[in-house]
């Protein structure tokens, strides 16, 4: 049996273990109802912004940086926080064994949102899988770890979102149970861009607010 390190599969990788397909022209419309922002939401994301751009303009931000700065005071500016979510960091997922292949995959996800399960006879409901690189990490990097530990939650549930990000730019992924199962990448947001982060802000909101739907 051979084990393999989540973090160091490809694309490709993804594709033979899990049999993902890719959909495309993701749009955020289809998917999600984005409300507007509130003027205090407008403030804050902008102060966050202009603290991770203090950083930027200094030179390299690493992953922790990049979690502690950006992604913790967004997710709790769009409600992640709030009950029933509860967050859980750098946590081993359940080893996937791919019994044709002989193979069993381990990796920690960086940051998990779920829905905390009713009773221990239910299974938490995944909301939003993240994955953070470092500024220097193009976003799309991530994108393999991200499809595998997501790929675990399809067995309990339809769908799910994720995340992958190097603080900058802001890769939004949505997976749906199939035979095969699909991934869906919607266009990509950005922090530094005025526009296309209150846009961020509206996105991650609407993914929070599918839980109270």
């Amino acid at each position: 049996m051979v084990t393999l390190q989540a973090k160091n599969l490809t694309l490709e990788d993804v594709q033979t273990f899990f049999g993902f397909q890719e959909q495309f022209d993701g749009s955020f419309g289809d998917l999600l109802s984005l409300q507007p922002l509130t003027e205090f939401e407008q403030r804050e994301l902008t102060q966050i912004r202009d603290d991770f751009r203090h950083y930027v303009t200094s030179g390299k931000v690493s992953e922790g940086q990049v979690k502690f700065l950006v992604i913790a005071p967004l997710m709790k500016l769009a409600g992640f926080y709030k009950s029933p979510l509860a967050i859980s960091l750098e946590e081993d997922i359940a080893e996937i064994e791919i019994t044709d292949l002989d193979t069993t995959i381990k990796g920690r996800m960086d940051i998990l949102a779920v829905k905390k399960a009713l009773s221990k006879a239910e299974a938490a409901f995944w909301v939003l899988v993240i994955e953070a690189k470092n500024s220097e990490i193009a976003a799309l990097t991530g994108l393999p770890q991200l499809l595998t530990y997501a790929y675990k939650s399809l067995e309990n549930q339809p769908t799910v979102w994720g995340l992958t990000t190097n603080g900058v730019t802001y890769q939004f992924v949505y997976l749906s149970q199939g035979n095969p199962p699909i991934y869906q990448l919607l266009p990509d947001l950005s922090l530094i861009n005025s526009e296309r982060s209150l846009q961020l802000l509206q996105v991650l909101k609407a993914i929070c607010a599918l839980i109270a739907a």
